[in-house]
């Protein structure tokens, strides 16, 4: 007889590879590999020494005091990287929104919509000019308001700022050029283009004569446009100051054939100085480049011509590092007089560690074809005259009238006292009409003549414009809710008189337009040597900087002040193309 034997178990606290052990050899035992002995039973007892809360806390310790090894916690994500990651998301989907948008800007730039015929009803406006004001007034303006006529003798707008690059190759001329068409093709109503100068405004007779001098037709071809209301923005014409010899000699940089000739010119004193038997005296003279004007543009200009030489005509014309050189002639005792004196000292020291000499209280008496004389003050106070040879000369300094501006100045008498250009009242109305209006370089505004001060005269103009012409919408019916509140019956004249009541209140809120107010968001100004200098106004004071970093300001500001997605493709493309590949030395 097969005695069975019972055995009392200690409590013992079982760890959880204890306890994982005891269910593999269970498991192992169900499937027959281990089989228990007959003879003995092992026989559970509750246990007597320790209570169910002791057991359950000598389990928790046993489950804390068992080796790691044994353990396998949730791994934790790693928080390394995760910045990171965040920024190279952020990353991509601002530059796949930035293509879209571009993507997107050029398509709707290169697919215009359908146009309207304006009505002929309507109030003729004729704009003079495609220069910063005009092209401002005309983006800003509902053309179905109005039977609108635009002449200018180019057919494209011009972003002056970057025109000195164009001098040197640094950018493409057709890369800062706007196609008019392509602003005029964008509006809803259709707008009529004549590329043709005015010659005379008839202001009694209402009358603007214009000519086509294009090469293609020959014969000059003068034809009058009736107007109703006139913008003039013909802007002004370099100033020479009466001083003889400028217009025949020195470059002007206001147009795209200015800076294509100087591009012409630079170059072919570069190839004359190199020639075969050229004296010392000559080969200075032509490689001595003289800039007059000591403001942005001139600035700029002499800028540009200095990293010309030094990043890409060293390289490949050697032989004239010691001779070619870059003179500022200012008259005034410092350059960048609307700059802050800081910005102007900075200015002078980059200017000389970049070898261009500044010469100020230098007035220019008379140019020749090969040396100007100027006036200067000698250090004892004394003034003389000294003769600059130049190779190339660049005549950046001031504004004079158009002919234009001139006739009609003399048409009315209140421009009589008139100087600087037709002066116009706080709503740029020229002082002494009562349907013109001027903007730009051409009045007189009390303002700088500058492209910032120009594009908000636009601006303005085309909210007045469109003002107007609300106003007479307004007006008109009112005129027809009068007459009809006259004839109505007693139960309908409620209605009209609610509709009166209406159009009144929106009447009064449409002409609550106050008068031109300039604002100044600051003057920038590059200086060579990929350095720039900005004068920013910044809520009530201005941020003044110079330097690296405000060079690339200076960039990004200009990027995005060109005109369209267009222009600004080009204009980085041109930046990218020069700084990777270099300026072209080629004569055109």
């Amino acid at each position: 007889m097969a005695s069975k034997v019972a055995l009392r178990m200690k409590p013992v606290s079982f760890s959880i590879a204890s306890r994982r052990s005891i269910s593999s050899l269970a498991a192992t035992s169900l499937r027959g590999t281990v089989k228990p002995s007959p003879a003995i039973a092992i026989v559970p007892k509750k246990p007597q020494c320790l209570p169910r809360p002791l057991l359950r806390q000598s389990f928790r310790r046993g489950y804390a005091d068992a080796p790691q090894a044994t353990l396998s916690p949730t791994p934790k994500p790693k928080k390394r990287f995760r910045f990171f990651r965040f920024i190279w998301r952020v990353t991509y989907l601002s530059t796949c929104a930035l293509i879209g948008y571009t993507g997107y800007q050029i398509w709707e730039g290169r697919n215009p919509a359908e146009q309207f015929e304006p009505d002929p009803s309507k109030k003729t406006l004729v704009i003079l000019g495609t220069g910063w004001g005009s092209v401002s007034l005309l983006k800003n303006l509902d053309t179905e308001n109005y039977n609108v006529v635009v002449i200018s003798p180019r057919n494209y707008f011009l972003f002056t700022p970057l025109l000195p690059s164009c001098t040197t190759g640094t950018i493409e001329h057709r890369s800062i050029m706007e196609p008019i068409r392509n602003i005029l093709r964008h509006k809803k109503a259709r707008v009529k283009f004549y590329e043709a100068e005015a010659t005379k405004i008839d202001y009694e007779k209402r009358i603007v004569y214009a000519k086509d001098d294009s090469d293609i037709k020959g014969d000059t071809m003068e034809t009058e446009i009736p107007f109703d209301m006139l913008v003039v923005g013909v802007g002004a014409e370099n100033a020479t100051f009466g001083i003889p010899g400028v217009r025949e000699h020195a470059c002007f940089l206001k147009e795209v054939g200015d800076a294509q000739k100087i591009r012409k010119q630079i170059m072919d004193c570069v190839e004359t100085a190199t020639f075969k038997d050229q004296t010392p005296e000559e080969i200075k003279r032509l490689l001595h480049m003289v800039v007059v004007g000591g403001g942005p543009t001139g600035v700029e200009f002499a800028g540009e011509l200095q990293d010309f030489f030094q990043e890409d005509l060293l390289k490949w014309v050697p032989q004239i590092k010691d001779d070619f050189h870059v003179t500022l002639v200012e008259a005034l005792p410092n350059v960048l007089p609307m700059f802050s004196k800081q910005l102007i000292e900075y200015t002078e020291s980059s200017f000389k560690e970049e070898h261009i000499d500044i010469r100020t209280k230098t007035m220019v008496k008379n140019v020749t074809d090969k040396y100007i004389e100027a006036e200067i003050q000698k250090p004892d106070g004394t003034k003389g005259i000294e003769k600059i040879p130049y190779g190339l000369l660049v005549w950046a300094t001031g504004n004079a009238l158009r002919p234009l501006v001139k006739d009609l100045m003399q048409q009315i008498p209140a421009q009589k006292n008139a100087r600087r250009g037709l002066e116009v009242n706080e709503y740029l109305v020229v002082n002494g009409s009562e349907n013109i209006w001027a903007v730009g370089d051409c009045a007189v505004a009390n303002y700088a003549p500058t492209a910032q001060v120009a594009a908000q005269e636009g601006a303005f103009l085309a909210r007045l414009f469109n003002t107007m012409a609300k106003t007479d919408a307004l007006e008109s019916e009112l005129k027809q809710l009068s007459a009809k509140q006259a004839t109505a019956k007693p139960d309908d004249r409620t209605v009209v008189l609610n509709e009166i009541n209406e159009r009144q209140r929106q009447l009064r809120r449409v002409k609550q337009i106050g008068p031109f107010q300039y604002s100044h968001q600051g003057s920038l100004a590059y200086i060579g040597a990929e350095k720039a200098v900005a004068d920013v106004s910044w809520f009530s004071g201005n941020i003044a900087s110079g330097g690296t970093m405000t060079y690339l300001f200076w960039k990004s500001a200009y990027l995005s002040m060109c005109f369209s997605t267009r222009n600004r493709v080009l204009v980085a493309f041109d930046w990218v193309k020069a700084k990777f590949f270099g300026r072209d030395v080629s004569r055109e």
